[in-house]
């Protein structure tokens, strides 16, 4: 069957990279004593910017799992597992890429803060054990998908299990992939576990996008199990805890913020999805596409990868929230004309690549 291009996918990361932009920006540079957790605008930003991460991590997941699935169909598969595992590392090492002091270093300044994990390191290992899970289900695509749901729970369920981890004894390099004891921002579990139910709804879209009420039933379900998410799962979480007297399910009730978050992405995907034919704008679009480059040129500029000389140095925490705001829209214009014409230059320069070895087989007879 021929599936259908899911553009509201591009518009959700274009909303999820914009979000995350101005969440650094501000949140990096805004003076502490704007800071105040009884302030109303302050508190709601504060709850917002906290969706990004799960909304990121949730539609790569379904993506990039769409994708494979597609795959499947063309006969292409293989090739798109590889290029899965091979797109994976290559986050991973610009995720550590972003984070080495070049210059500190040839001063023989050595440190490990490099080594702190953040969302592209995440993003590429999940990945890449998306791949490796799909291979143990034997690319069957119902079973995949079971997997990816329960995985995705039992990730979400066991957190008071792995919150306070130290990982002691295990070399740092890896030790920064599953406790945040030593400075990771982002650690595998539970952020995979966004990932899982990203690539399971990637399968409802493969199975049923082209039956005709889908739209109306998947935008209901995301509506509606999303508010259940929000709303209800604390009492659930708690019902379960007196039923089984397993006293888990009373520790994730009390620290839920994980499927409380997943709540707010259903209701977002629903939204975007109701919305798809108004977001079809090429900016948009192109935005949605580009979210990689995004985010490295936000990284160099905010945060000075390579000569630590970013905004963050230069500004510090001392922006009034007017000056954070307004520089956070600059922010945003300047970082996303800058991606997108460095795209462009790439794609240009592909392109002459390819005429010049168009033209070798020509130029070689000639000088024979």
């Amino acid at each position: 069957m021929q599936l259908k291009r899911l553009y509201f996918i591009d518009a959700i990361r274009a909303f999820a990279i914009l979000m995350m932009l101005q969440g650094h920006f501000i949140d990096t540079l805004l003076a502490v004593e704007y800071r105040d957790a009884n302030n109303l605008a302050f508190n709601t930003w504060k709850y917002f910017r906290g969706i990004t991460a799960p909304v990121f991590f949730t539609i790569s997941g379904l993506i990039f799992t769409y994708l494979l699935i597609k795959a499947k169909e063309k006969g292409t598969l293989n090739r798109r597992m590889r290029k899965g595992v091979i797109r994976g590392l290559m986050l991973i090492g610009i995720g550590y890429g972003l984070q080495i002091p070049i210059f500190r270093w040839l001063t023989g300044a050595f440190g490990t803060n490099f080594l702190i994990i953040g969302v592209l390191h995440i993003i590429g290992l999940s990945l890449i054990l998306i791949v490796g899970i799909y291979i143990l289900c034997q690319k069957k695509t119902l079973l995949f998908s079971i997997t990816m749901l329960c995985l995705g729970t039992f990730v979400f369920l066991t957190e008071p299990l792995y919150r306070t981890f130290a990982a002691e004894g295990i070399p740092l390099i890896f030790a920064n992939y599953i406790t945040k004891a030593n400075g990771s921002v982002f650690t595998i579990v539970p952020w995979f576990g966004y990932m899982a139910y990203g690539a399971f709804i990637a399968t409802l879209f493969y199975g049923y996008v082209l039956r005709p009420r889908f739209k109306i039933a998947i935008v209901s379900g995301f509506f509606t199990l999303g508010s259940g998410l929000i709303f209800e799962s604390y009492a659930v979480l708690q019902w379960f805890a007196v039923t089984t007297d397993f006293t888990l399910f009373s520790e994730v009730a009390n620290y839920n913020y994980l499927f409380i978050r997943l709540g707010n992405v259903l209701i977002l995907f629903g939204l975007f999805y109701a919305l798809e034919s108004y977001l079809k704008h090429p900016v948009i679009l192109k935005i949605g596409q580009k979210t990689l480059s995004i985010y490295v040129v936000h990284f160099i500029l905010l945060y000075g990868s390579f000569t630590g000389w970013g905004l963050h140095r230069i500004f510090g925490k001392n922006l009034t929230p007017i000056e954070a705001i307004t520089g956070a829209i600059c922010f945003l214009v300047t970082v996303t004309v800058i991606s997108i014409y460095l795209s462009k230059a790439q794609t240009q320069l592909n392109e002459y690549r390819k005429k010049t070895q168009g033209l070798k087989p020509t130029i070689k007879p000639l000088n024979t």
